[in-house]
């Protein structure tokens, strides 16, 4: 069972399910201490952090083609 339990929680964080939510599935009160026992099994994590912000700021936002409205600053 608590091998099912390890991996029944990186694959629903990988899936996306919200952090709070899946923190009260396992039955714990504090979802920082859920995040901080599973998320170590999820390696893909950063290529999946990479691959966002590539899609935010690719070739396509270079080229001025995000469809962004410029911010002032």
């Amino acid at each position: 069972m608590h091998a099912l339990r390890h991996y029944y929680a990186p694959v629903l964080l990988d899936a996306g399910e919200n952090n709070r939510a899946l923190s009260e599935y396992l039955g714990h009160s504090d979802p920082g201490f859920m995040l901080r026992t599973y998320t170590h099994l999820m390696p893909k994590s950063q290529d999946r952090a990479r691959k966002a912000i590539v899609a935010a700021f690719g070739p396509a936002a270079e080229d001025g083609d995000d469809g962004a409205v410029p911010i002032a600053v």
